[in-house]
């Protein structure tokens, strides 16, 4: 807890940042209403910013109660949190394995590693760490179910899996998870009874149906949420598998060289060739060797299928949310952290050789990635810092251009955010959104002809974009021809953005 707190602590001094904030929070008019009946419904039957997570509304809504636009008491929620599901996951582990030094290992590895800041550091992302934390909280139930089985334990344990699911739908693979951990650490396939005639595997499997039921109607749920917000049309599926593929490598990558971590990583159409056959090669033989030790190295195993079961959601592969992101990382590390924790000192069998290697070693690895952390965390003080990082270490990265320029916009910086809107468009030329926001840049700018060009070629490239119609019709009336001004309002309104036409009517321009 106190490395933790070492470790992410500076994020208590953050800002907002323009990416999910605005939205989730900020300008979030539901959350901004308290806790009250219609809240409540609106929690659990909308699917506003493609999501269905009603405990994290209902969480997000309490802390509007308590913090209003206050942005460190989001990121200290987010940081206790995560705290919170550290211990449940040490207590898990110690409980089910009797192991303290390697359990602390890997509960230190995975709380203090740089890849955990983009769920703990962004506000929006409460979502990642309440629903590790329920998740956490169901395994731990799970092992004191597993060792003295009784119905109100089961019951717990469901309804903190539900929970967790209603956070968010990443841990939809939690009961594939409870039959690996049947096997170890829990040594379940050889302890559990069979005198009603009923083998072990077809007791355990039946005990988990209940919660395979409910992942496939939070998978459902996610699905409906995302339905018209899906990836790109781009990605086919061959495209998504090779995604897949290399998000996993990447991602172990950066688990052994966590550098050059962004908030948004730029879809990639094409990989090279070797990186393509390189990452099939490399996770086969992983595979094949965890297969291989299955029964030798039972923790290998599962560690390494914990990994790959749990990124299968957000692999890409079902083509839902980003092709890849830090916190996807979040539950699936966990695995690579048991494979460390129980793989390492497993070859060497002289225990006064594991102290004196292993324990100094372990303090130098945990101190260097907690240095790691407290500077990634540095990158999240603001969006400029923050989108100014990402730029630095990733290539044709239109988003973060398109943010940062937001946020110059913001502090009324309309030239640099011009540039990096400019930057984003060149990326991207098809990027409507830049279009227009350096349309709005222009016009604050006084520069009323490029502030058209810009509104214009958001509205050829987008033809029912209502908001450029909009921008536009302010430039006219700014400039005072009130006909072209009614137009694009009409049209905006044409389009659901009705905002400008009642008061021109009420004014007289527009009949």
């Amino acid at each position: 807890m106190v490395s933790s707190l070492a470790a992410f602590g500076r994020i208590i001094g953050n800002d907002f940042i323009n990416m999910d904030d605005s939205l989730y929070i900020i300008e979030n008019n539901h959350i901004k209403s308290g806790i009250h009946p219609e809240s409540l419904k609106w929690a659990f039957t909308n699917k506003y910013a493609t999501m269905w997570m009603p405990v994290t509304w209902i969480s997000l809504t309490l802390n509007w109660s308590i913090f209003g636009a206050n942005p460190s008491g989001y990121h200290m929620v987010n940081l206790f949190l995560h705290i919170g599901a550290v211990i449940f996951l040490f207590l898990f582990l110690f409980k089910a394995t009797h192991k303290l030094w390697p359990s602390a290992f890997a509960v230190a590895f995975f709380a203090l590693h740089p890849l955990r800041v983009e769920s703990v550091a962004w506000a929006t992302e409460i979502k990642d760490v309440l629903s590790m934390f329920f998740g956490m909280a169901c395994l731990y139930v799970y092992s004191c179910y597993a060792e003295k089985p009784n119905p109100s334990r089961y019951v717990i344990c469901f309804i903190l899996f539900a929970l967790a699911l209603m956070s968010k739908s990443m841990l939809i693979s939690l009961p594939l998870l409870m039959l690996l951990l049947d096997y170890w650490p829990l040594g379940r396939y050889q302890l559990f009874s069979t005198n009603d005639g009923l083998n072990t595997n077809t007791k355990l499997l039946l005990e988990k149906v209940p919660f395979f039921i409910l992942s496939i109607l939070s998978a459902m749920l996610t699905i409906w949420a995302q339905y018209e917000n899906t990836m790109p049309h781009y990605l086919t599926f061959p495209l998504r598998v090779i995604n897949a593929v290399v998000s996993c490598t990447s991602y172990l990558k950066k688990t052994f060289l966590p550098i050059d971590l962004a908030i948004y990583y730029p879809f990639i159409s094409s990989f090279p060739l070797w990186q393509i056959l390189g990452s099939f090669l490399l996770l086969i033989v992983i595979t094949v060797f965890a297969v291989y030790y299955f029964k030798k190295m039972p923790f290998l195993s599962v560690g390494w299928f914990w990994y790959l079961g749990t990124l299968v959601p957000v692999s890409g592969l079902i083509p839902v949310g980003a092709p890849m992101a830090d916190h996807y990382t979040y539950l699936p590390s966990i695995g690579i952290a048991m494979m460390l924790a129980w793989g390492i000192p497993a070859p060497i069998k002289n225990k006064n050789i594991r102290k004196i290697i292993l324990f100094p070693t372990a303090i130098v690895v945990l101190f260097i990635i907690m240095i790691l952390t407290w500077q990634q965390c540095s990158y999240w003080k603001n969006s400029i810092s923050l989108f100014s990082h990402a730029l630095q270490v990733t290539k044709n990265n239109y988003l973060a251009f398109t943010n940062r320029g937001d946020a110059y916009h913001a502090i009324g910086n309309y030239q640099q955010a011009v540039d990096d809107y400019s930057e984003a468009v060149r990326i991207k030329p098809d990027y409507v959104g830049a279009y227009n926001n350096k349309g709005n840049a222009f016009l604050n700018l006084g520069q009323y002809q490029r502030a058209i060009e810009d509104y214009s070629q958001a509205i050829l490239l987008k033809p029912d974009y209502a908001l450029a119609y909009n921008n536009r019709g302010i430039v006219y009336f700014v400039l005072g021809d009130h006909k072209q001004f009614c137009r694009d309002i009409q049209q905006a309104c044409h389009f659901r953005e009705c905002r400008l036409l009642a008061a021109a009517k009420k004014e007289g321009y527009c009949q």
